[in-house]
């Protein structure tokens, strides 16, 4: 995975574009936000009330929650550098995995955060192979855990909302994925994808890296950690990392007295965490609270209770992390001046 060098004139033209871009969304949204504020004065106060009753006792079980969900991003990729000969405390790897997180508030978050962590895993001694096979893993291993999530989400939904939209979808998908194990039983089908992938990863440098990196990666781990148990335990941290963040949100709702929609809670939480991933905006801003507001909203809260519900979680999961993540990365620069 190639590392983004801010110098060249090309990085620096790409960065304009995003920067510019950064400050469209930014004003769009403001200019939206005030809007709905107007708009909504009635339900907007009422939420504002609701903050300002805010229990500290479970406000504070929400913090630690969130600081559990960055703990367990932190051990999965621990435990694979570990694989690759690397060791990384677990207080190090958090101090990374908090100061990455800031990255989401800047333009072009995603490939900044990208780009620092790869730096600072080859700073600890990781080769170029063994940290894109990392990045590349853990997206893997917690995009496929919020799959999981989905899919509860949609069982414990059942037909309210959009599960049963959902559940049809994911039917669909699974029919289409036992399909496709079928036919690539084919060697003759396996031989014309190889060499299609092979074509994509030429034309594409940085994805062609990444694949092999990973694949590496797994090998190396299956010599060094041979049996299935390791996988689980990476597949628990990255299932654990997101149901934690849920239970971020299920505090938040109990801090403020709210009742809690129990069967669309888990839902609401996971199909929120799609466009937040995506970075359509710096850390989901403006689409976060508006889609999950909505979501409560439609899982039976009011829209007061459903929009105060939505600002005290992303003030746990997103606003606090932005000082504390600036913090990790200054004493992250000290040391690495040392």
């Amino acid at each position: 995975m190639p590392v983004v060098n801010p110098c060249s004139t090309g990085s620096r033209t790409r960065w304009t574009r995003i920067g510019r871009l950064w400050w469209v969304l930014a004003a769009g949204l403001i200019t939206v936000g005030l809007l709905l504020a107007v708009s909504q004065r009635g339900e907007l106060r009422r939420a504002l009330e609701l903050l300002t009753h805010v229990s500290p006792a479970k406000a504070l079980v929400a913090l630690v929650c969130q600081a559990g969900c960055l703990a367990c991003l932190a051990g999965l990729q621990q435990w694979l550098l570990a694989v690759g000969g690397v060791r990384v405390s677990l207080a190090a790897m958090g101090r990374l995995v908090a100061a990455n997180a800031m990255a989401g508030a800047l333009p072009g978050g995603a490939a900044f955060g990208t780009a620092w962590l790869y730096r600072e895993f080859r700073r600890r001694g990781a080769d170029r192979a063994l940290t894109a096979g990392v990045l590349a893993a853990s997206g893997v291993f917690s995009a496929l855990a919020l799959v999981v999530v989905i899919v509860l989400g949609v069982l414990l939904a059942g037909t309210r909302g959009p599960g049963m939209t959902l559940l049809w979808a994911l039917a669909i998908l699974a029919l289409l994925a036992l399909a496709g194990l079928i036919v690539l039983r084919s060697p003759a089908v396996r031989k014309a994808l190889g060499r299609r992938w092979e074509r994509i990863a030429a034309r594409h440098e940085g994805l062609g890296s990444a694949g092999r990196a990973t694949r590496d990666l797994i090998a190396h781990a299956r010599t060094v950690r041979p049996g299935l148990r390791p996988w689980l335990t990476l597949a628990a941290l990255a299932l654990l990392n997101w149901l934690l963040d849920a239970a971020c949100l299920l505090a938040s709702l109990w801090a403020l007295g709210l009742p809690v929609p129990w069967s669309g809670l888990l839902l609401a939480f996971a199909l929120v965490q799609i466009p937040v991933s995506a970075r359509i905006t710096p850390g989901g801003l403006g689409i976060a609270e508006a889609s999950l507001t909505g979501l409560l909203v439609v899982y039976g809260l009011h829209p007061g209770q459903a929009f105060a519900a939505t600002l005290l979680y992303r003030i746990f999961s997103y606003w606090l992390l932005e000082p504390i993540g600036g913090a990790c990365w200054l004493v992250t620069a000290l040391e690495r001046k040392r």
